[in-house]
């Protein structure tokens, strides 16, 4: 066996030695640890392989009054995640029938303005209307044009001009109004309105 110059070999072995020494007290120090080791280590993978039950963001009990509170987890999180989505919170009146609004007087809640990409928008506003303003909402919508009908004691109209929808529903004392334009989300009428009424 060729030697390497500069190589002595009585301090080669020694060195050798040592450290199969350290190797040696490191893995005796480590043995007491092992067990817990494993465990952590089946316990994460267990835990990375099953799903999480699903539960809802806390919300303050009741009809809601915020745009978060308008909102399922996982609604907010398709809206929020969409490509350049973009929130604006303000207490005004509905955007569209502007007839209904001035025929029902209705006292603003919440309005929840989203506007995405391409140009494409929502806003949806919740409102307190009393008996009557409830009646004349359905009166005036049901002579633009919209197609209403009840159903569990809830009325919905419902429009459609070029890529604008407009969908409105009333029930007891709230007035759900959302307006889409190239933007509907699945199944964003039905969360909105079961939140807005307190479901």
């Amino acid at each position: 066996m060729a030697r390497v110059a500069g190589r002595s070999a009585w301090i080669a072995w020694p060195v050798g030695l040592l450290c199969v020494a350290v190797v040696v007290v490191l893995g005796v120090l480590a043995a007491p640890g092992l067990p817990g080791a494993v465990t952590f280590v089946g316990d994460t993978l267990r835990q990375g392989s099953t799903t999480r039950p699903w539960t809802d963001a806390p919300r303050v009990p009741g009809p809601a009054t915020t745009c978060r509170d308008l909102y399922t987890q996982p609604m907010w999180s398709a809206m929020v995640w969409s490509p350049e989505a973009l929130l604006t919170q303000r207490h005004t009146a509905p955007l569209s029938t502007p007839e209904a609004v001035a025929a029902a007087g209705p006292t603003p809640v919440i309005t929840c303005h989203w506007r995405g990409e391409a140009g494409r928008w929502l806003e949806t506003s919740v409102a307190i209307v009393s008996p009557e303003g409830a009646a004349a909402v359905s009166a005036t919508l049901t002579a633009q044009g919209f197609a209403c009908a009840t159903a569990e004691g809830t009325e919905r109209c419902e429009r459609t001009a070029g890529d604008v929808t407009e969908v409105h529903e009333l029930r007891g004392d709230r007035w759900v109004s959302s307006t889409f334009a190239g933007w509907m989300p699945d199944g964003y009428d039905a969360v909105v309105a079961s939140r807005a009424f307190g479901e």
